[in-house]
């Protein structure tokens, strides 16, 4: 071999290994990047989980849940660490929800995402309603399906004038899930039934009235009601609700703003309290008042797939343990998956934004009782274990 060709061959073997540093850095710098969609930090008495992706809205993707999960483990079994505080970045949202984009695009690429993420997602919910150790949820800004699965089966809630809280599932071809069979069914009078299929904001106040938050502070106190939580000395449960309740007495805004429900209850008490969603829609109709005719025309946009789904999902949850609902919605995601709303639904709302899904069927009449089976039915060995 001359020395020119052992030139060429050391060059094409730097060149080679240039590169494969450089693919190595990118690697690792999309993974740094990964890593901070959400900080996970031991702050005095705290573990402090801050949801990080601003620009998203903070929507939780697979990787986001995959990193809490092990961290509430670790610190559940930590001596020195007493609460868990979760909160998002940004001050717009505290969580929009999952990244149903990615899942839909990995469902259409036949990819396992949309098992895993759903499964994971599940399980993490479920582990927070179970945790040991106080959980508290600062639901500061926009909070919508994941967002609402990782604050509403912990024990304290805060919302703020700035919350926002809505499960919109319906409109993407999805249902209410992260346990909405659980929560809604059981807020006051048919409330969770209205707010599951139509999709309603709770705005401020309202989020605390309906009882999905646990407490109400104004939004400028929270940063201060977050490091006298930091600050307790070996707190327990009672501790941190003492903290809860002097900043929640102390909060005025929306204070003397009513109800935007208030005077609605109970035409949604008689309207949403029947047994099929075209007995729902002709209670709506029947009752003519401007805000029934409005529900009217929201329902009307949604997929009557999810109406039905969402329904009978309602209506089963009530009776159900949480772990039995999960379970029950697992089952229903994949069935989703499958479907065509749901990626009509994404693609309508979330990707060209036209907001005009062609739904299939596109008559609630034309979703039999057969259709609706099928969803529910057991998936066997790939059902989801808790």
């Amino acid at each position: 071999m001359g020395q020119q060709d052992a030139w060429r061959l050391m060059f094409r073997f730097s060149s080679f290994k240039r590169t494969n540093v450089i693919l190595q850095h990118l690697r690792m710098s999309k993974h740094t990047e990964a890593a901070k969609d959400v900080l996970l930090e031991k702050k005095g008495c705290a573990g402090v989980i801050t949801l990080n992706r601003p620009k998203f809205l903070n929507a939780l993707t697979f990787n986001m849940v995959q990193q809490i999960s092990p961290q509430l483990k670790k610190w559940d079994q930590d001596p020195e660490t007493y609460l868990v505080i979760i909160k998002g970045a940004g001050g717009k949202a505290f969580c929009a929800g999952g990244d149903v984009r990615a899942i839909s695009e990995a469902t259409k690429a036949k990819q396992t995402l949309p098992q895993e993420f759903f499964r994971e997602e599940y399980t993490l919910n479920n582990a927070i309603s179970i945790y040991q150790k106080p959980y508290v949820a600062l639901i500061d800004g926009i909070v919508m399906g994941g967002g609402v699965g990782v604050s509403i089966h912990g024990p304290f809630r805060v919302a703020t004038e700035k919350t926002l809280f809505a499960m919109p599932e319906t409109g993407i071809g999805l249902f209410p899930d992260v346990g909405g069979g659980y929560f809604l069914p059981r807020l006051k009078g048919k409330l969770g039934y209205f707010l599951g299929l139509t999709g309603f904001r709770l705005k401020g106040r309202d989020v605390y009235r309906a009882g999905i938050a646990t407490h109400f502070v104004d939004s400028e106190k929270l940063g201060m009601l977050e490091e006298d939580l930091l600050a307790l000395k070996s707190p327990s449960k009672e501790n941190i609700a003492d903290v809860l309740d002097a900043y929640h007495k102390k909060s005025k805004n929306d204070q003397d703003k009513s109800s935007e429900l208030e005077g609605h209850m109970d035409k949604i008490n008689s309207c949403f309290s029947a047994d099929t969603m075209e007995q729902i829609i002709e209670n709506l109709q029947q009752d003519g008042s401007p805000f029934a005719l409005e529900q009217l025309k929201v329902i009307k946009g949604k997929s009557p797939t999810s109406l039905k789904i969402t329904l009978r999902q309602l209506k089963e949850g009530s009776a159900k343990t949480l772990q039995e609902v999960f379970t029950m919605e697992y089952r229903l995601s994949q069935a989703c998956m499958r479907g065509h709303d749901f990626h009509e639904g994404v693609r309508a709302v979330l990707i060209d934004k036209d907001q005009r899904p062609m739904w299939k069927p596109a008559d609630l009449k034309e979703v039999t009782d057969e259709d609706l089976d099928s969803c529910f039915k057991s998936l066997g060995s790939n059902d989801l274990k808790l």
